[in-house]
């Protein structure tokens, strides 16, 4: 499986596991605990995977980047977290940050 295919799968099972640790009420509810564990086992697998095949800092800077944002999101509409002009600019912030070391910063396939 290419590395940014696994890329994508670990950044799904992050934010599959950071939105249930709410959920969790701190690991007292049994379902969403055990969700958050096994996402975070599937993400941090996934992530060693794309490592093979991506730089650890550009995997890293894409992965908590697109998480960051999916979450701030998903805290918005899901849990009703405060949502405002100055979360919107730093979640663009981070995206074009993402950005930038990609298409500027070098980010070529590791050896």
């Amino acid at each position: 499986m290419p590395p940014f295919v696994f890329l994508a799968i670990a950044i799904i099972f992050e934010i599959i596991a950071t939105s249930f640790l709410r959920a969790s009420e701190g690991f007292t509810k049994l379902v969403p605990s055990i969700i958050v564990v096994l996402g975070y086992v599937g993400a941090f697998y996934c992530l060693s995977q794309a490592l093979k095949g991506v730089p650890i800092g550009v995997a890293y800077a894409i992965w908590s980047g697109i998480g960051t944002a999916a979450i701030s999101v998903i805290g918005a509409v899901v849990f009703k977290d405060s949502f405002n002009i100055w979360t919107v600019v730093g979640i663009l912030l981070i995206v074009s940050g993402v950005f930038v070391l990609n298409l500027l910063g070098g980010a070529s396939h590791a050896s």
